[in-house]
């Protein structure tokens, strides 16, 4: 099992500025506590040993608060100097691991993903990259993933976890409707992400990874049915306050 994840903290948050504008983004307060905590919490109950934080904007505001352990999880910096994009963010975060294997999560969004099932189906079928798909009605704000097949089921506890390889990224559309999302949490192989990216470069993880390199590099995709938000634009950060409120990961 992978021990190790990088979260994605370095954004300016655009969007949410309206309404949080002194802390960044995977910072902003959900019930008196930093919107970060959340995701900790929830990767410290899957035995995640170590921590990496991308951070860039307000970077000492994160570093300040947490500094190097959370619960018991060990926890570094990997720190832009100039804005690398998501994917720039997370090459420099893996040069400072080491892993061959990392899970990566944005800090702006919360999928209750099962990690270990994950973790289980991308070795399965042998996926040199996977990454967490939820089908949601209304896809509009999001680009969407074609899935080309799939292949058995994972089976736990009765419940079917669907494993797919991608075909294609789709390109947002305000006709969308339902559709399947992009979850925000990944297995990244090193020597693969490595292989078709460069160092020291601004890039998409989303665009220029994913999209770019689905017909080259092999892509599984895990679908889940767990609870998903993104609080990145206001109407969302305010459900986050209550759907927050009973949290099953402490």
């Amino acid at each position: 099992m992978i021990n190790t994840a990088i979260i994605l903290a370095g954004g300016f948050g655009t969007r949410l500025q309206s309404v949080v504008t002194d802390v960044p983004k995977p910072m902003a307060p959900v019930n008196g506590e930093p919107f970060l905590n959340y995701q900790l919490n929830y990767l410290k109950n899957y035995g995640i040993k170590h921590i990496v934080i991308s951070v860039g904007y307000l970077a000492e505001k994160i570093k300040a608060y947490y500094k190097d352990s959370y619960q018991g999880m060990a926890i570094s910096y990997s720190t832009e100097l100039i804005a690398l994009g998501t994917g720039g963010g997370i090459r420099l975060a893996m040069d400072s691991t080491g892993n061959e294997e990392v899970f990566v999560l944005n800090g702006d969004s919360f999928f209750d993903v099962d990690l270990n099932e994950f973790y289980k189906s991308h070795h399965l079928h042998k996926a040199e990259i996977s990454i967490c798909i939820r089908r949601i009605e209304n896809a509009d704000r999001y680009g969407t993933i074609e899935l080309e097949k799939y292949f058995l089921p994972t089976l736990v506890a009765g419940n079917p976890y669907t494993y797919f390889k991608v075909n294609a990224f789709k390109e947002k559309s305000e006709r969308v409707g339902a559709g399947f999302i992009n979850g925000g949490i990944y297995i990244l192989d090193r020597r693969t992400f490595f292989k078709f990216t460069k160092e020291n470069m601004a890039f998409s993880i989303e665009k220029d990874f994913f999209e770019a390199q689905c017909s080259t590099v092999d892509i599984g995709a895990f679908l889940s049915k767990g609870y998903f938000i993104d609080i990145g634009i206001p109407e969302d950060y305010t459900k986050a306050q209550n759907d927050f409120k009973e949290f099953k990961y402490r």
